[in-house]
């Protein structure tokens, strides 16, 4: 037997147990580029832990639908990882307090990454629709940095 899950819009808000969302919203923090670029600053708090360093990596994830069944979800312990969607298409977040914790999921809206702080039990990588081609920023270094759990019975993210 399966369990639901509901979908929740993706906010900064709702999200910040878990990491950032990083997205344009509001006044930027600066004019650059002549006037012509606005930048909306330091959006992610990024963490490589000791002895290890940012990296960015190229996924190329499978597009998934809706419903969505999964069993397992992973932490990263020595670092943060962000998801930035190279397109413009939402994207399923799915997070966790723990393994013995009811997960929650959430949807961006087209136009947002996100930012798991380190420790966070997340989903996998679940592109709905586009390309399902990312960019992740994540540690590289000597350790594994990866724990994985798989739930006894499938929860199933439903819209």
């Amino acid at each position: 037997m399966s369990r639901r899950i509901p979908i929740s819009p993706l906010s900064a808000q709702s999200f910040a147990p878990y990491g950032d969302v990083l997205e344009a919203e509001g006044a930027p923090d600066k004019l650059i580029n002549d006037g012509k670029c606005r930048r909306f600053h330091d959006r992610a708090d990024l963490d490589f832990g000791d002895g290890g360093r940012a990296g960015v990596s190229i996924f190329h994830a499978e597009l998934r639908a809706l419903p969505y069944e999964f069993d397992l979800i992973e932490r990263h312990p020595d670092g943060s990882q962000a998801f930035v969607a190279m397109s413009a298409d939402p994207f399923l977040v799915i997070v966790s307090d723990g393994p013995e914790a009811q997960p929650k999921a959430f949807l961006t809206n087209g136009k947002q990454a996100i930012n798991f702080h380190r420790g966070t039990w997340h989903g996998v990588l679940t592109p709905l629709s586009g390309s399902g081609i990312f960019a992740v920023v994540d540690r590289i270094g000597d350790t594994a940095n990866l724990q994985e759990h798989r739930f006894d019975a499938p929860w199933v993210v439903v819209a």
